[in-house]
């Protein structure tokens, strides 16, 4: 997984993607390789988590030794791309100009395209930013479920779109990167719940041999057995009422991990405001399985 230059971390809504990002971005830092955790839809809870500070805006930030973090702003992108690609004085036209503005927002899958254009490029040995790195892996912590396949599927699905052109051109070798399962892997995060549980059979459906690592994540211990749970139901008070609900949600927890059949399980580990020991902790849990 830690060989590759992109993945792609993604799952249902709030079961923890951003904080299995940063795990796994810790982890390959730590293993040598100069990471990236890469957020999307100009947000920024990955560097707020793996900082303990404010945000770092749309610039690549170094948080750690070989750890950076950046938020891709998909306005940001197409900026850039424009003064790629045109002479300085027509993209500075371009940038300015309303009415491409709006035909680049109406454009089927030109927003995704943008964006994972700039992830794809911040993956390449020769980055077209002027001065900067390249980076040996580009963590994405990618929208939810759905969004997240169109994310994956956009530059296949704008080529379609325009057919022709260096645009479509440039989506397709994006495309080819995004299917070299050499290049590129796909992490499904999901917590032993029925409806991420269903989320990930469906992305498993979607993705086929893309998808290289499920991971269960905020797994709760079972500290009774059945002997020990029977004495705590015989019992009064708050505390032996708070165990029971405990036992029971860990039983719960169980069997939707039995579907789920995932590779890599995670403790359940709150993610502070700081970041800080929580992220080590499942920093450990995660690379004693890869």
């Amino acid at each position: 997984m830690l060989d590759k230059r992109l993945v792609f971390v993604t799952g249902k809504g709030g079961v923890g993607k951003s904080a299995v990002a940063a795990a796994l971005g810790m982890v390959a830092a730590r293993r040598g390789r100069r990471t990236i955790v890469a957020e999307v839809a100009a947000r920024d809870d990955v560097h707020r988590a793996l900082s303990g500070g404010a945000s770092g805006g749309f610039a690549e930030s170094e948080l750690a030794d070989g750890l950076f973090a950046l938020s891709v702003d998909p306005q940001a992108a197409m900026e850039e791309y424009l003064e790629d690609q045109l002479s300085r004085p027509l993209a500075e036209v371009l940038k300015g100009s309303r009415i491409f503005g709006y035909l680049a927002a109406a454009t089927p899958g030109m927003r995704e395209l943008l964006t994972v254009g700039k992830l794809w490029e911040l993956a390449q040995p020769d980055r077209r930013t002027p001065g900067a790195e390249p980076y040996d892996l580009v963590v994405v912590d990618a929208p939810a479920t759905g969004h997240g396949l169109a994310l994956l599927n956009a530059p296949r699905t704008f080529a379609e779109v325009a057919a022709a052109g260096p645009v479509a051109r440039q989506a397709g070798v994006i495309q080819a990167t995004l299917e070299d399962r050499s290049q590129t892997g796909v992490v499904v995060v999901a917590t032993p719940e029925e409806m991420p549980v269903n989320e990930t059979a469906f992305l498993r459906d979607e993705l086929g041999d893309r998808l290289d690592l499920v991971v269960a994540n905020a797994v709760r211990p079972d500290r009774f057995d059945d002997e020990e749970a029977s004495r705590l139901a015989a019992a009064s008070g708050p505390a032996a009422r708070l165990a029971l609900v405990a036992h029971a949600r860990a039983r719960e927890q169980q069997e939707q991990l039995r579907r789920l059949t995932p590779d890599a399980v995670l403790p359940f580990a709150p993610v502070g405001a700081t970041g800080g020991a929580d992220l080590e902790r499942l920093a450990e849990a995660l690379e004693a399985t890869l």
